[in-house]
């Protein structure tokens, strides 16, 4: 009796040990276990997307040759095209930001002169030398922010209060610590995070900050990061909030893609203070990064040129799950998403 008894007892525990094991491993690698299915919609060997925005079951991409394709979610084979024209020269609009309304398409056309877009007419432009627009988005269908690289020694931030038909610059004076060499990137047009009345930009270059406005843009602070920066190529590529506290970053150097320390940041606060994580892990450069809806802040994917990745440890870890290239994503759900690239706009199903 006490032999089978002890050997009952070390059964039970050997057993219960490799279950605790097997429990903790499964938990230690959720990020393994998701897989990736790609289906591409729009295959276009002569554009780049860089510019995506999901509305109302829509998927919108704003190309670098002035086109606006647009197609529904449960139809993609029918695609829409709508080309975009300058009214000043014969060169097309090349578009990196993009917002979308529930009653307009806008956006905004890079280098001189920028001209910004309303439901294909004109309503803003602008002729300087240095000027360049990265990013665009909406805090309502009336309200509205774009943001741009430094022209005067000052940011280029326009707002809108009547649903775009109307833009001002936000003066100089807004801000008192201007730094030379900072800039901001139009890698994927998510430069911009937006919760409620909650906004955040984030900067590259030389220097790598944070911009907040708790009030629609109409006073900031700003917040220094630990990212990667010093270099006009180094920095913030794409911000994304899941909440007014949970905030993911992510960029590098896209001219050393592999580097993979210090280009990933986060913030538990809000963007009080942000901390690297994942340095030395997996990815290297990415120019977006996007939470997972219904995810709890959570579950994150980023894209790249050099592939796709998956975190769902709030980003401390990372699954490499593709090396195809993108440069922007958007969620549809939260299990399919659709991503942005050179010559194409494809389906993005997570499983």
């Amino acid at each position: 009796m006490f032999y089978k008894s002890s050997l009952f007892t070390t059964f039970l525990f050997v057993n219960l040990f490799v279950l605790f094991l097997s429990c903790d491993d499964s938990n230690l690698n959720k990020t393994q276990s998701v897989s990736l299915k790609i289906n591409p919609v729009v295959l276009d060997s002569t554009i780049n997307i860089r510019a995506l925005e999901i509305k109302n079951n829509t998927i919108y991409g704003a190309s670098s040759t002035g086109v606006i394709y647009s197609f529904e979610a449960d139809t993609p084979q029918r695609i829409k095209e709508e080309q975009y024209n300058s009214p000043i020269d014969s060169i097309p609009p090349n578009f990196r930001a993009l917002a979308v309304t529930n009653t307009d398409v806008l956006a905004i056309s890079i280098a001189n002169p920028a001209l910004l877009f309303k439901n294909g007419k004109v309503v803003y432009s602008e002729s300087h030398p240095k000027v360049f627009y990265d990013s665009m988005e909406f805090w309502n269908n009336k309200e509205g922010i774009a943001v741009g690289d430094y022209t005067d020694n000052c940011i280029s931030i326009l707002i809108t209060r009547d649903a775009g038909d109307s833009w001002s610059k936000l003066d100089c004076s807004v801000f008192t610590d201007i730094k030379a060499g900072e800039g901001f990137f139009a890698a994927s047009d998510s430069n911009i995070a937006i919760v409620g009345d909650y906004t955040w930009i984030a900067s590259g270059g030389l220097s790598s900050r944070v911009y907040f406005s708790s009030d629609k843009g109409r006073s900031w602070d700003v917040t220094e990061t630990p990212i990667i920066q010093g270099e006009s190529t180094t920095g913030i590529f794409s911000i994304s909030f899941y909440d007014k506290k949970k905030g993911y970053a992510i960029g590098g150097d896209y001219t050393k893609p592999k580097r993979d320390s210090l280009n990933k940041i986060r913030t538990t606060d809000g963007g009080k203070t942000w901390n690297t994580v994942a340095d030395n892990q997996n990815p290297g450069y990415r120019s977006c990064v996007q939470y997972v809806p219904n995810s709890n802040g959570e579950k994150l994917v980023a894209v790249g040129f050099s592939g796709v990745d998956f975190s769902s440890d709030s980003g401390l870890t990372w699954k490499h799950l593709s090396d195809e290239g993108f440069y922007t994503l958007r969620f549809l759900n939260d299990s399919i998403a659709y991503a942005a690239g050179k010559g194409t706009i494809a389906e993005l199903r997570f499983k």
